[in-house]
């Protein structure tokens, strides 16, 4: 590739196709993903272009570069939601419901676990509810409880991260402040600490939905 313009020791050009496709990509793109399109490049050539885009996007007033589910995004900045929630009209069908959060706020902080444990922390069957997490693909199944009956086990996914703008799982909130934030209260059964759980894998003729 040319060297035109350098910024340090970063070529402005190999900055602009990495801002390009961090912007592009509708997921994080990951370091590896970035190698692989780029592999012309030194790999700390490309890594030095996402630490440059990372500095020069501090002083965006609009966007910011962020770190989500192990990739890069270029995003709006949360203090203008509001207007690009404006621009876009959000469906009242894109929205979860609150007994759609509060259970997949069990899932995320109790994961693995089944459907009953889920429903006995709520108060409530969950079970229509787990249903529409999985197709919005915010939670998935992982195994098999390794207890009579092999009742599945349910956690969240790469998608979950994406939605609410988590680098991984270490990055969860404190429950209350995430129950605060979605506008909910968090089921009493969520302070309590659990082990985790013993788990199998799925078998070939598991299907889940």
């Amino acid at each position: 590739m040319e060297q035109t313009e350098n910024v340090g020791t970063v070529s402005a050009e190999l900055k602009a196709i990495v801002e390009a496709l961090i912007f592009a990509s509708p997921e994080p793109i990951t370091p590896r993903m970035l190698y692989r399109l780029l592999a012309d490049e030194p790999k700390e050539d490309v890594t030095a272009a996402v630490e440059a885009l990372r500095a020069e996007y501090t002083q965006r007033p609009g966007l910011q570069f962020v770190d989500v589910a192990g990739g890069y995004q270029i995003v709006t900045r949360p203090e203008l939601h509001e207007w690009v929630r404006r621009l876009f009209h959000e469906r009242s069908t894109q929205k979860l419901t609150v007994q759609a959060l509060e259970t997949l706020a069990v899932i995320a902080y109790k994961q693995p676990i089944t459907a009953v444990e889920t429903s006995e922390i709520r108060g409530v069957n969950t079970s229509g509810v787990l249903g529409t997490l999985l197709e919005r693909h915010l939670i998935k199944i992982v195994g098999r409880k390794n207890v009579v009956g092999r009742p599945f086990l349910y956690a969240t996914t790469k998608e979950f991260l994406i939605r609410f703008g988590l680098k991984d799982l270490t990055d969860l909130p404190k429950i209350e402040d995430m129950a605060e934030a979605l506008g909910f209260d968090p089921p009493a059964g969520l302070a309590e600490i659990t082990p985790r759980e013993e788990m199998l894998p799925l078998g070939d003729d598991d299907t889940p939905v």
